[in-house]
């Protein structure tokens, strides 16, 4: 059993090819779309998040309202970028946008990927201490997040407060309970799947590592899960963690699904580079249903995984994208044991 959720990066653009023509359509489609995924007996809503590039940038307002439109559905982010973030706000808002969902919020977090401007967090007035990277600020900035969203109190009160205090230090507010076990890492290495182990957090894997050992995508993926469960188990943790796979999923069933993938059908994975170092990017599965439970049953990553987040072309419009996360409920997760 897996829950299965989608995956929107937002985009919009003016262009009359697009459904998406807007920021006020990404965010409103966004709504929308996790509505319409809830009905159809999707699991989960998730976002990624841009700066300075037309994609949703902004994600808790987003959280809350999709959050107040569903009822049942797991509400999250992959990824925010920890190298823009004040820790204690987002802290705040992840506490309200979790309440109003009554604790349905799965925070997707990160170092982020490379961006559309140089060092664009020191715009948002951020920079790396002296000897560090911005790698190192994102890591720290999250682990100043996970602290305070404890619960716990840090702060000294004021002796004459405008309101009356509780006793004791004083904690951030508001606080929602449990939503410290909800929190995931986007890592994109076998290393760092190890390293979010030991944090306690769940694990996030997209459609690319940052490396390649020459075997196919989905093989070095589930490597990278089991290093995070053995590390999970060696550093003690009481509960079970999660893990979430991402995958461009097409099933062909209507022409309409042939015209846009029908020419993705033999896609392969691909080798490259980011961030100037080897990334291996994962290949698109489309086709007729028959052939995706095929192919999708050989996928190791896919096995070990816990919840699959389905990457959507959002400019394609809400009533497209519905039908393709039901499509892939309706005829593929049923026979592939996913439900």
């Amino acid at each position: 059993m897996k829950k299965i959720g989608f995956l929107s990066f937002g985009h919009w653009t003016p262009s009359p090819q697009s459904q998406t023509r807007s920021a006020s359509d990404a965010l409103l489609q966004s709504i929308e779309l996790a509505v319409a995924a809830e009905e159809v007996g999707a699991d989960g809503a998730y976002f990624r998040v841009h700066h300075f590039a037309r994609q949703l940038s902004s994600p808790f307002p987003l959280l809350a309202a999709v959050g107040a439109r569903t009822s049942r559905i797991e509400i999250g982010t992959g990824v925010i970028d920890m190298r823009y973030e004040n820790p204690l706000y987002m802290a705040e808002d992840a506490g309200a946008a979790d309440l109003i969902s009554g604790g349905r919020l799965q925070l997707g977090i990160s170092r982020g990927s490379p961006e559309q401007v140089i060092d664009g967090f020191r715009y948002f007035g951020y920079a790396p201490e002296e000897g560090t990277d911005h790698a190192d600020m994102a890591r720290q900035h999250a682990a100043v997040f996970l602290e305070v969203i404890k619960g716990e109190g840090f702060a000294q009160p004021n002796p004459r407060p405008m309101f009356p205090n509780p006793p004791g230090l004083l904690r951030l507010e508001p606080h929602s309970p449990g939503l410290r076990d909800r929190i995931w890492w986007g890592a994109g290495s076998r290393q760092t799947a190890e390293w979010t182990a030991e944090q306690g957090m769940n694990l996030m894997s997209s459609t690319l590592l940052t490396e390649d050992t020459g075997v196919p995508f989905h093989q070095l993926q589930a490597e990278q899960i089991q290093r995070f469960r053995d590390a999970w188990k060696a550093a003690g943790h009481q509960r079970e963690p999660r893990v979430s796979v991402s995958r461009s999923i097409f099933p062909v069933v209507s022409d309409l699904d042939r015209a846009y993938f029908g020419d993705a059908a033999d896609s392969q994975d691909q080798v490259g580079y980011l961030d100037g170092g080897p990334a291996r990017f994962g290949k698109t599965y489309a086709g007729e249903p028959d052939r995706l439970i095929k192919d999708l049953a050989e996928d190791e990553a896919i096995e070990a995984a816990d919840t699959l987040l389905l990457t959507v072309p959002n400019q394609l419009g809400v009533d497209y994208n519905a039908d393709l996360i039901h499509s892939v409920v309706r005829y593929l997760a049923p026979e592939l044991g996913w439900r």
